[in-house]
Protein backbone atom coordinates (compact mmCIF):
# COMPACT_ATOMS: atom_id res chain seq x y z
CA UNK A 1 0.00 0.00 0.00
CA UNK A 2 1.34 3.43 -0.88
CA UNK A 3 1.46 6.36 1.50
CA UNK A 4 -1.70 8.50 1.59
CA UNK A 5 0.43 11.67 1.69
CA UNK A 6 2.80 13.08 -0.88
CA UNK A 7 6.48 13.19 0.22
CA UNK A 8 6.39 16.89 1.19
CA UNK A 9 3.31 16.45 3.42
CA UNK A 10 4.73 13.30 5.02
CA UNK A 11 8.02 15.11 5.70
CA UNK A 12 6.16 17.99 7.34
CA UNK A 13 4.12 15.56 9.46
CA UNK A 14 7.20 13.67 10.64
CA UNK A 15 9.08 16.90 11.40
CA UNK A 16 6.23 17.90 13.72
CA UNK A 17 6.71 14.84 15.94
CA UNK A 18 8.04 16.08 19.27
CA UNK A 19 10.77 14.47 21.37
CA UNK A 20 9.75 16.17 24.62
CA UNK A 21 6.73 17.99 26.02
CA UNK A 22 4.38 15.55 24.33
CA UNK A 23 0.73 15.51 25.37
CA UNK A 24 1.12 12.27 27.41
CA UNK A 25 4.16 13.75 29.21
CA UNK A 26 2.30 16.98 29.99
CA UNK A 27 -0.72 15.26 31.56
CA UNK A 28 1.50 13.04 33.69
CA UNK A 29 3.62 16.00 34.81
CA UNK A 30 0.50 17.97 35.71
CA UNK A 31 -0.85 15.09 37.81
CA UNK A 32 2.50 14.57 39.58
CA UNK A 33 2.73 18.28 40.40
CA UNK A 34 -0.86 18.28 41.70
CA UNK A 35 0.09 15.36 43.98
CA UNK A 36 2.86 17.50 45.47
CA UNK A 37 5.74 15.73 43.74
CA UNK A 38 8.50 17.93 42.38
CA UNK A 39 10.69 16.88 39.50
CA UNK A 40 13.23 17.90 36.89
CA UNK A 41 12.78 17.50 33.14
CA UNK A 42 15.08 15.82 30.63
CA UNK A 43 18.20 15.79 32.81
CA UNK A 44 21.06 15.57 30.32
CA UNK A 45 23.56 14.18 32.81
CA UNK A 46 21.54 10.97 33.21
CA UNK A 47 21.62 8.16 30.64
CA UNK A 48 18.76 8.44 28.17
CA UNK A 49 17.81 11.96 29.30
CA UNK A 50 14.69 10.75 31.20
CA UNK A 51 11.42 12.60 30.63
CA UNK A 52 10.83 13.14 34.36
CA UNK A 53 13.43 12.89 37.14
CA UNK A 54 12.46 12.83 40.81
CA UNK A 55 15.80 13.31 42.60
CA UNK A 56 14.31 13.07 46.11
CA UNK A 57 13.09 9.53 45.34
CA UNK A 58 16.02 8.65 43.05
CA UNK A 59 13.44 7.76 40.42
CA UNK A 60 13.03 8.48 36.72
CA UNK A 61 9.93 8.24 34.54
CA UNK A 62 9.96 7.57 30.81
CA UNK A 63 6.80 8.22 28.82
CA UNK A 64 7.25 6.04 25.75
CA UNK A 65 5.34 6.39 22.50
CA UNK A 66 4.24 2.95 21.35
CA UNK A 67 5.41 3.49 17.76
CA UNK A 68 8.83 4.98 18.48
CA UNK A 69 9.72 2.44 21.13
CA UNK A 70 8.24 -0.58 19.34
CA UNK A 71 5.65 -1.59 21.93
CA UNK A 72 3.63 -4.71 21.16
CA UNK A 73 0.14 -3.20 21.37
CA UNK A 74 -2.70 -1.96 19.16
CA UNK A 75 -1.05 1.43 18.65
CA UNK A 76 2.04 -0.05 16.97
CA UNK A 77 2.17 -1.13 13.32
CA UNK A 78 5.23 -1.57 11.16
CA UNK A 79 5.26 1.03 8.37
CA UNK A 80 4.56 -0.41 4.95
CA UNK A 81 6.92 1.89 3.07
CA UNK A 82 10.69 2.11 3.56
CA UNK A 83 10.45 -0.99 5.74
CA UNK A 84 14.20 -1.54 6.03
CA UNK A 85 14.78 2.04 7.18
CA UNK A 86 12.03 1.85 9.81
CA UNK A 87 13.02 -1.60 11.03
CA UNK A 88 16.63 -0.42 11.56
CA UNK A 89 15.54 2.83 13.24
CA UNK A 90 13.06 1.22 15.62
CA UNK A 91 15.47 -1.64 16.42
CA UNK A 92 18.12 0.95 17.34
CA UNK A 93 15.59 2.77 19.54
CA UNK A 94 14.75 -0.47 21.38
CA UNK A 95 18.44 -1.33 21.82
CA UNK A 96 19.15 2.17 23.14
CA UNK A 97 16.24 1.83 25.60
CA UNK A 98 17.79 -1.38 26.94
CA UNK A 99 21.24 0.19 27.32
CA UNK A 100 19.72 3.21 29.05
CA UNK A 101 17.82 1.01 31.52
CA UNK A 102 20.99 -0.93 32.35
CA UNK A 103 23.03 2.26 32.84
CA UNK A 104 20.40 3.83 35.10
CA UNK A 105 20.11 0.64 37.14
CA UNK A 106 23.88 0.51 37.54
CA UNK A 107 23.85 4.16 38.69
CA UNK A 108 21.19 3.34 41.31
CA UNK A 109 18.17 5.00 39.72
CA UNK A 110 14.69 3.44 39.95
CA UNK A 111 12.78 3.44 36.66
CA UNK A 112 9.17 3.74 35.54
CA UNK A 113 7.98 3.34 31.97
CA UNK A 114 4.52 4.55 31.05
CA UNK A 115 3.43 3.46 27.59
CA UNK A 116 1.30 5.70 25.40
CA UNK A 117 -1.35 2.94 25.13
CA UNK A 118 -2.01 3.28 28.88
CA UNK A 119 -3.17 6.85 28.25
CA UNK A 120 -4.96 6.65 24.91
CA UNK A 121 -6.58 4.27 22.45
CA UNK A 122 -9.15 1.57 22.99
CA UNK A 123 -7.03 -0.18 25.64
CA UNK A 124 -6.35 2.89 27.78
CA UNK A 125 -6.45 2.58 31.54
CA UNK A 126 -8.38 4.76 33.95
CA UNK A 127 -6.16 7.82 34.35
CA UNK A 128 -6.71 8.24 38.09
CA UNK A 129 -5.85 4.56 38.65
CA UNK A 130 -2.73 4.93 36.48
CA UNK A 131 -1.54 7.97 38.43
CA UNK A 132 -2.26 6.36 41.81
CA UNK A 133 -0.21 3.37 40.70
CA UNK A 134 2.67 5.61 39.55
CA UNK A 135 2.61 7.78 42.68
CA UNK A 136 2.53 4.72 44.96
CA UNK A 137 5.54 3.34 43.06
CA UNK A 138 7.44 6.63 43.38
CA UNK A 139 6.96 6.61 47.14
CA UNK A 140 7.84 2.92 47.45
CA UNK A 141 11.21 1.17 47.29
CA UNK A 142 10.39 -0.92 44.20
CA UNK A 143 13.08 -0.79 41.50
CA UNK A 144 10.90 -0.69 38.36
CA UNK A 145 7.36 -0.39 37.14
CA UNK A 146 5.88 -0.63 33.67
CA UNK A 147 2.40 0.72 33.02
CA UNK A 148 0.73 -0.54 29.83
CA UNK A 149 -2.71 -0.29 28.33
CA UNK A 150 -5.24 -3.07 28.90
Amino acid sequence: MTDVHDPATRSRNMAAVRASNTRPELIIRKALHAAGLRYRLNVRTLPGKPDIVLPRYRAVVFVHGCFWHRHKCDLFRWPESRTEFWRNKLDRNAARDQLTAEALDKAGWRQAVIWECALKGKGKRDFQDTMQCLIAWIRSAEKTITIRGN
